[in-house]
């Protein structure tokens, strides 16, 4: 393995950052730039075909290293969707799909009860995960999206959760652009431990676009301590793919094979 392969051996493209890429080009542009894992999302997943998209990464010889995602556990049809999910990870080779969780029900302000919802709808869905091979991993948002997109918070409450299951079945995401702000995280990553399940990375710059969603920016752009992050979950025992996962409409907009370039030279400059 050469140094460069060697240092990019858990950089894993997360298919968000590259959103205008299509399937294909991604795919090639990783094997070309020597980057073994992949982390897909479901909807331009389903676009290609998930059959056809599963085929496409295996015989290129990547790793899929996440499906994003599940959860939106306020919606009707949460329980057949995420089921569906599920299985499309399991089609797609990949270990974990990543939940996010969903706000607070219509008309609703009962974040307490909404959290117990989670919890309750994740043990309704651990059976089937587990027999299926796959690894159901509770992504905790920055607070600003609590309403409407995500109750689960801090990383601490993402762990509250995924405690109650045995760390093969149910395990969190420690997402920097999510967590860094919290006063606990290093504390909470060390509890963590082997309910780790994936590791994400991008940056966060201020100040934040009208769309706050859009906020992300590539490794070392803006303020967050990323190799501390990084380190940290490796003490915990963490091992595994580290993704760069960047929504921005300004990265967007840039060809595919220049923003992979970019999220590689950050990576290797601020976080490996």
């Amino acid at each position: 393995m050469t140094g460069h392969r060697a240092a990019l051996r858990r950089f894993s493209l997360n298919q968000a950052t590259t959103q205008h890429w299509p399937l294909p080009d991604a795919v090639a542009g990783c094997v070309a730039a020597g980057v073994p894992g992949i982390g897909l999302w479901r909807e331009p997943v389903a676009e290609y075909g998930v059959e056809r998209a599963a085929k496409l990464v295996r015989d290129a010889g990547l790793t899929v290293t996440t499906l994003c995602r599940g959860g939106f556990f306020t919606a009707d049809d949460w329980r057949t969707e995420n089921l569906r999910a599920i299985d499309e990870a399991a089609a797609l080779g990949a270990p974990v799909l990543v939940l996010v969780s969903g706000g607070l029900p219509a008309g609703s302000k009962d974040i307490d009860g909404a959290r117990h919802r989670v919890a309750d709808a994740i043990a309704e869905l651990a059976p089937y995960a587990e027999a299926a091979g796959v690894r159901l991993a509770v992504e905790p948002l920055h607070p600003m999206f609590s309403a409407d997109r995500c109750v689960i918070a801090t990383l601490g409450q993402a762990l509250d959760i995924a405690e109650r299951f045995d760390p093969g079945i149910v395990g969190v995401v420690v997402d920097a652009y999510h967590v860094w702000w919290d006063d606990t995280v290093y504390a909470q990553i060390a509890r963590a431990g082997e309910w780790i399940a994936s590791f994400q990375v991008c940056d966060w710059t201020t100040p934040l676009p009208a769309g706050v969603l859009l906020g992300r920016a590539l490794p070392g752009d803006g303020c967050i301590e990323l190799r501390r992050l990084r380190e940290a979950v490796d003490a915990a025992g963490y091992t595994g793919p580290i993704e760069v996962e960047v929504f921005n409409a300004d990265v967007w907009a840039r060809p595919g094979e220049q923003v992979l370039a970019a999220a590689i030279d950050g990576y290797l400059r601020e976080v490996a």
